[in-house]
C-alpha cells in the first residue's frame, strides 16, 4: 500500500469496532499487545480498512511479553488485511533479518522510534529518521517535548526529512506536543494516529480522538506548500499560536 498523502490511523484494541472507524480513519492500528486474543481477531476480520499491526513490549509504551512478542506479530503479517507492520528501530537494529523476513509476507514496514522522556536536537532527529528510513517504508519518530521549542524541533525534523524524500511520520507526545497531530500533515507526515471515541485503553499522551482530530485536519489542509519551518523555529508568537488545548 502506497501512502501518496496523509492517512490517518485509527487505534484499536477490538477490531470488531472497525465499522466506528469508517468515514474517518485511512487505516486501523491494531494493539495487539493490548487485545484479548489478537491472532483470532484477525482471523475473523472482515473489515473495509487496511489494517497496521502493532505489537510493544513495555520498553517501548505497550504490554507485550517480551518471549514471542515477534512471532505473533510475524503470524499476523500472514493476514491478507495487515498491510502494514510496525517495526521498532531498536527491534531491527538488533535483528536486521526481520526486514526480509516480514516483506516476504508482503507488508510494507513502518520503522518507529519512541523518546517518552525528551525531544533529541534536530541533528540527531534527522539522523533517527534517516535509519528508520534505511530499513522501512515509513520512517516514524514520537518524542516528548518540554515546551513549543521541542514541538517545534520535532516538525522542523519531520519537515526537512520529507524534503529530503523520506515518508516520514513525526509526533510530539503529551499535552504541550498535541497540537502536532493536527499539523503534522502539513509539515509533510505520512501517518497520523487517533484512538476510537470511549476506547478502554490508552495508547499514547495527547491522544485526540478519532473523529476530533480527523475534522481537526480536514480544517487545516493547505493547497500550497508547507510553511516555511525555518522562520516558526524562531518565532515566538507564531508557536503560542499553534498550541491547542486538550
Amino acid at each position: 500500500m502506497t501512502l501518496d498523502g496523509f492517512a490517518l490511523a485509527a487505534t484499536t484494541n477490538d477490531l470488531t469496532r472497525e465499522p466506528d472507524a469508517r468515514g474517518a480513519a485511512d487505516l486501523v492500528e491494531f494493539r495487539m499487545d493490548k487485545a484479548t486474543d489478537p491472532i483470532a481477531q484477525l482471523e475473523a476480520y472482515n473489515g473495509e480498512l487496511p489494517v497496521v499491526a502493532t505489537n510493544r513490549n513495555r520498553w517501548f509504551g505497550g504490554k507485550a511479553r517480551d518471549t514471542g512478542r515477534l512471532d505473533i506479530l510475524f503470524a499476523a503479517s500472514r493476514f491478507d488485511a495487515v498491510e502494514y507492520v510496525d517495526l521498532e528501530l531498536e527491534t531491527v537494529r538488533a535483528k536486521e533479518w526481520l526486514v526480509g523476513e516480514f516483506r516476504g509476507n508482503d507488508v510494507d514496514l513502518i520503522v518507529s522510534h519512541h523518546d517518552f522522556d525528551a525531544t533529541p536536537e534536530r541533528e540527531v532527529l534527522t539522523a533517527i529518521l534517516e535509519q528508520c528510513d534505511s530499513y522501512g517504508d515509513v520512517a516514524k519518530v514520537a518524542t516528548h517535548p518540554e515546551d513549543l521549542s521541542d514541538a517545534l524541533t520535532l516538525l522542523r525534523a519531520l519537515h526537512e526529512a520529507t524534503q529530503a524524500g523520506i515518508d516520514a511520520a513525526g509526533i510530539a507526545m503529551g499535552e504541550v506536543g498535541s497540537h502536532t497531530r493536527v499539523i503534522g500533515h502539513v509539515y509533510g507526515s505520512k501517518l497520523g494516529y487517533a484512538p476510537l471515541q470511549d476506547d478502554d485503553s490508552e495508547y499514547a499522551p495527547g491522544q485526540l480522538p478519532l473523529r476530533t482530530l480527523a475534522t481537526l485536519v480536514e480544517a487545516t489542509r493547505t493547497d500550497g506548500g508547507p510553511p516555511d519551518i525555518e522562520s516558526l523555529a524562531d518565532d515566538a508568537s507564531v508557536a503560542s499560536e499553534l498550541s491547542l488545548p486538550n
